[in-house]
């Protein structure tokens, strides 16, 4: 069953280490089975606090979601992020 990664920028603080976190975080996904779905696009909010930026990735399985985030070469690109944006980040399955 298909799981999504939803990102969700709160709030940025360090565009530099941004521009780090997205050539880190591109490049991880190589050899995962990841489906860019949204990223960075047009933003509504509809309820709850602002967004400045959202990206959800499709992956086959919430197994595999997983592998990839606690995969070595995206937790070294989460650890940039950690330096210039505020996220909140979840897994969920598909139907």
């Amino acid at each position: 069953m298909a799981a999504y990664i939803v990102f969700i920028k709160e709030r940025e603080h360090d565009g530099d280490a941004m521009t780090g976190y997205a050539g880190k975080a591109g490049a991880s996904i190589g050899g995962h089975a990841a489906k860019p779905l949204a990223f960075y696009g047009a933003i509504e909010t509809l309820e709850g606090p602002e967004a400045q930026g959202s990206v959800i990735i499709e992956f086959p399985t919430m197994e595999e979601a997983r592998a990839w985030y606690q995969s070595e070469a995206y937790q070294a690109a989460r650890a940039v992020r950690f330096q210039g944006a505020d996220y909140r980040v979840f897994i969920t399955q598909g139907l």
